[in-house]
């Protein structure tokens, strides 16, 4: 029997070659949220911009060439990656995973996304308070709406609907509640009530943070589908169930459980069955 050795060039280049992928896999490790964000903009022809605000800018992924249209599709980012540990907040609030700008990038439908504040973007106000009690307070509720006035500038359009990812769920609900201009609320896995949540959770009530349930005569009236996953423990079916039945809707308010998906994983494909159907369709609301 032969036994092959390799030369000692051949094993010089498989140690550059190894050293090669671990410098790659160091650098994608090292690489920050904004860039991330950054990459996944350039990739798709999306627009990264920070719009103005006071006190918090906003990153946005905005659309090039978009046509005119009477309603603009937002979608509004989660809680992001609010705690470090189960005790310790975050230094940068910042989603790692991306999903709900892939989600936005993926819909052909006019659209922007629409970071919450101090994520992928800081400021001199950026404190802790402001991604854990204070995640739904009013200070953000006005900075996104603020937001929303600008892409009115920029697109001309006249509504707006408004798409929400779990925490991101109770903002759309609390912006509807406060303008005039959002004529419909979608969200994935949303938390629609953060008292509720944090009863369910048998946790502390967020100190300073507004409540949708609080806004109930004008939510009723703004038709809503909701979306919640079976294996979902952190934003449960359960809180969707209570919400709409607090509210008592006069207009579509439906619920759609979804076999198999969790908070986090599975939206892709559900979202992608379910984000043109029109909400308002005939017959789309019946139980």
């Amino acid at each position: 029997m032969i036994h092959l050795r390799p030369s000692p060039h051949r094993w010089g280049v498989c140690l550059q070659t190894l050293m090669a992928l671990l410098v790659s896999a160091l650098i994608a490790g090292c690489q920050s949220p904004r860039q991330a964000l950054q990459q996944l903009a350039d990739q798709s022809g999306r627009q990264l911009q920070i719009l103005p605000g006071q006190p918090f800018a906003l990153a946005a992924l905005l659309p090039t060439g978009v046509q005119p249209a009477r309603r603009l599709r937002v979608y509004l980012e989660g809680d992001g990656h609010a705690w470090a540990s189960a005790t310790q907040p975050s230094l940068d609030p910042s989603p790692r995973k991306l999903l709900v700008p892939r989600l936005a990038i993926d819909d052909p439908t006019p659209n922007a996304y629409l970071a919450r504040p101090c994520q992928f973007a800081t400021s001199p106000d950026c404190k802790t308070a402001l991604w854990t009690d204070r995640r739904f307070s009013q200070e953000i509720v006005t900075s996104l709406s603020h937001a929303l006035d600008l892409l009115k500038q920029r697109y001309g359009n006249q509504s707006f609907e408004l798409v929400g990812y779990s925490g991101g769920g109770a903002l759309a609900l609390l912006l509807a509640a406060q303008r005039d201009d959002v004529t419909q609320v979608q969200t994935l896995a949303g938390n629609l009530s953060p008292r509720l949540w944090a009863h369910t959770h048998n946790l502390t009530p967020l100190a300073g943070s507004l409540d949708p349930l609080d806004y109930q005569r004008r939510l009723a009236g703004i038709p809503q589908r909701h979306f919640s996953g079976t294996l979902d423990h952190v934003v449960p079916t359960a809180l969707a169930q209570t919400y709409r039945e607090r509210l008592r809707s006069g207009v579509c308010n439906r619920l759609v459980v979804v076999e198999g998906v969790s908070h986090e994983a599975g939206w892709d494909n559900v979202w992608r069955l379910w984000r043109d159907r029109d909400l308002e369709r005939a017959g789309e609301c019946a139980d």
